[in-house]
């Protein structure tokens, strides 16, 4: 295999990387688009005259149900690639798996375009920039989501603390009805109970 793994090397040279050009709207990411992936293997496979043969195996088919409540159809499909040098007869091969979904019929056509792709993507070290589950925008929605949760969490906690000590009296730590708080607070400018008050004599507690 010494000639084709030659010509895989410079391959790999020419399609080191590929520019994020699709956009995934839903989930808010970048990819490189399939038809962006293969049209530059192509390209340099034909350089390096080396042909490729691809057959697909549907693995799995299921029924899956949306968040709307509507059925689609999702296809997991395993392909396998063979590349074939013209000048020694040698080849090597490879595998992708992909799986997509659909309400019609393209399930499968999803599922074996990103079979492929990710079957050349993976086997010639192919860049992209960076990964869907590392972009900057999920990052940085993660990062709010748990500062959010943070401070959340932190807000609660100080509000079962005033809740669980806001109703006791500050001399005797006794507890306190709502009634006798709130009088407390505007007559003394603290929280007593009865007894305190009546012993503080209209004197601020410090």
């Amino acid at each position: 295999m010494q000639k084709i793994a030659k010509k895989l090397v410079e391959i790999m040279k020419e399609v080191s990387y590929i520019e994020k050009k699709g956009r995934n709207t839903f989930h808010n990411y970048s990819y490189a688009t399939s038809a962006d992936v293969l049209e530059k293997i192509n390209q340099a496979l034909v350089k390096q005259n080396l042909c490729s043969v691809v057959l697909s195996e549907l693995l799995r088919m299921d029924e899956v149900t949306t968040v709307k409540g509507s059925i689609e159809h999702l296809a997991t499909v395993k392909v396998d690639v063979m590349l074939v040098d013209g000048d020694s007869g040698e080849t090597v091969s490879f595998i992708g798996l992909g799986s997509g979904q659909d309400s019609g019929d393209k399930a499968i056509m999803k599922a074996q375009t990103a079979g492929i792709k990710y079957a050349y993507m993976m086997s010639f070290a192919i860049a992209t920039g960076d990964d869907p589950e590392a972009d900057s925008n999920t990052d940085e929605s993660n990062v709010i989501h748990e500062e959010n949760r943070v401070k959340s969490t932190k807000n609660k906690a100080a509000t079962n603390n005033v809740v669980a000590n806001e109703y006791l009296c500050k001399k005797c730590k006794d507890k306190l009805t709502e009634k006798v708080y709130k009088y407390s607070l505007s007559k003394h400018g603290v929280p007593l109970c009865m007894k305190c008050q009546k012993l503080n004599n209209g004197r601020v507690v410090a």
